[in-house]
């Protein structure tokens, strides 16, 4: 057969099996059943390789209503009595002992202490917010849902620090953005489906707070520290040490 003529009628598939051993083939075969396109794929078959790829996409209980959630956890943000939690009882005993005078605290308590923020109620539901956040509250209070039932045994960075993202203040658990990638799995499976964004690599607790603990190694975090912006600094061994 004339060369020329069997170079036009080589397709693309046809390379990968000719070529290499057909090695090609085992790369095409990979991308086409991630995608659920293999020939003869039956339900079950599918269903099968999505149980075997710990990170394939799963459907929710529910249909959700959101598209995107964009997580922002403030270590060392404002105090909640500050900003959304008005304390009347603090205003009645500011100055005065605690009538519980071994609070266990980090530091030696002297007696309450009332904001010295003056709050007011916003739109139709009658939030009370702080003044610090007085545009934000007259724009959008009635969008906002503000939970005030959360309770910690020790008030310390810590332990809440722990209890916030992990669910329990001393025993190391499976982080909130684990349990979410091990039950929703990823979109995108050429990147991890849990990543993690610190300013700095000293972070009070540090890496137990995106710990993956008990569950598979798939839903650990990629920790990604932006403290400094070039890309080589930002994810480790992005550059090839003998490759251009």
């Amino acid at each position: 057969m004339n060369p020329l003529l069997q170079a036009a009628t080589l397709t693309r598939r046809d390379l990968l099996r000719r070529s290499g051993m057909g090695f090609g083939m085992l790369g095409l075969a990979a991308l086409l059943e991630t995608q659920d396109l293999l020939a003869g794929s039956s339900p079950d078959a599918m269903q099968e390789r999505r149980g075997s790829n710990p990170l394939a996409p799963r459907r929710p209980h529910f249909a959700p209503k959101a598209r995107q959630v964009v997580h922002l956890f403030m270590n060392g943000g404002p105090s909640h009595v500050d900003t959304f939690d008005p304390k009347p009882q603090l205003d009645k005993y500011h100055g005065r002992p605690l009538s519980r005078p071994n609070l266990r605290t980090e530091r030696k308590t002297a007696g309450a202490m009332r904001s010295p923020f003056r709050f007011q109620r916003y739109g139709k539901s009658g939030i009370p917010v702080s003044e610090l956040f007085h545009q934000t509250a007259s724009a959008h209070i009635d969008d906002m849902c503000i939970i005030r039932s959360m309770v910690a045994e020790v008030p310390n960075h810590e332990p809440s620090l722990m209890l916030m993202n992990c669910g329990d203040g001393r025993l190391p658990r499976p982080s909130m953005g684990a349990w979410i990638t091990y039950g929703l799995g990823s979109e995108n499976q050429n990147l991890p489906g849990y990543v993690v964004l610190r300013p700095s690599p000293k972070i009070v607790v540090g890496p137990a707070l995106w710990s993956n603990s008990f569950l598979p190694a798939e839903y650990q975090a990629t920790s990604v520290i932006t403290s400094d912006m070039k890309v080589d600094k930002l994810v480790a061994n992005i550059n090839n040490l003998f490759l251009s």
